[in-house]
């Protein structure tokens, strides 16, 4: 596992974005972890994270891309976070873009912030985490609504392997077949239960045996 995953998988646990306990989710399900990006909230985490989501974007997708789509509202600081770390750490100047919910039709106007989109543009979309594909649902006809505009792909922080509304492969999998562009994450959670099972973090073990075999009857009903 290369040393950015690790590293980022330490830093979800540490911001206490990645929680492992009892939770009960928005679908319903019973989970034993929880991810809440919500939690990076101060300047270092923001920056931290856009240098973690920059990395993993270079590796997946190199630099064949013009623009960092953000879908509104948690795709917004991410978008403009992981431009600036783009253009420290590879020297690349890439425009960020995010949608509005509301057409604004007075000053800047129209539905997108920062950068227009144009024929060309080549479009990679980030977002935090994926488990229904609603916000791609929404995004995506604006994206193309500008031009001929090329989607390279998404970038997520964590796949959560789940399986998506339909029930057989996982949410990102389903975008996959459906848009056609490729989905990627930072760090998985398989990747996670690797590198954290029995292993102390920081002083503390977060995934024993206990939880672990917790987590395995939890993908037995609901794994991708």
């Amino acid at each position: 596992m290369e040393a950015y995953k690790q590293e980022f998988i330490e830093f979800m646990v540490d911001s206490q974005v990645l929680k492992f306990g009892e939770f009960t989710l928005k679908s319903g399900r019973k989970s034993p972890f929880f991810m809440n990006a919500g939690m990076y909230i101060t300047g270092t985490q923001l920056r931290r994270l856009g240098e973690y989501y920059a990395k993993a974007i270079h590796d997946n997708f190199g630099d064949d891309f013009d623009v960092l789509f953000g879908p509104a509202y948690k795709g917004i600081p991410l978008s403009v976070a992981t431009t600036m770390a783009y253009s420290q750490l590879y020297g690349r100047e890439i425009r960020y873009c995010s949608n509005r919910k509301e057409v604004k039709d007075h000053g800047d106007v129209g539905i997108l912030l920062g950068s227009s989109l144009k024929d060309g543009d080549r479009v990679v979309i980030i977002e935090d985490v994926t488990t229904s594909g609603k916000s791609i649902e929404e995004t995506f006809p604006v994206i193309r609504a500008q031009g001929n505009v090329e989607i390279r792909g998404l970038m997520v922080s964590l796949n959560r392997m789940e399986k998506g509304l339909g029930g057989k492969v996982s949410a990102l999998e389903e975008i996959r077949e459906k848009y056609g562009f490729e989905t990627r994450a930072i760090v998985t959670m398989r990747e996670v239960i690797e590198y954290l099972y029995n292993r102390p973090c920081k002083g503390q073990v977060y995934i024993d045996d206990k939880l672990k075999a917790a987590i395995d009857e939890y993908y037995e009903a609901y794994g991708a």
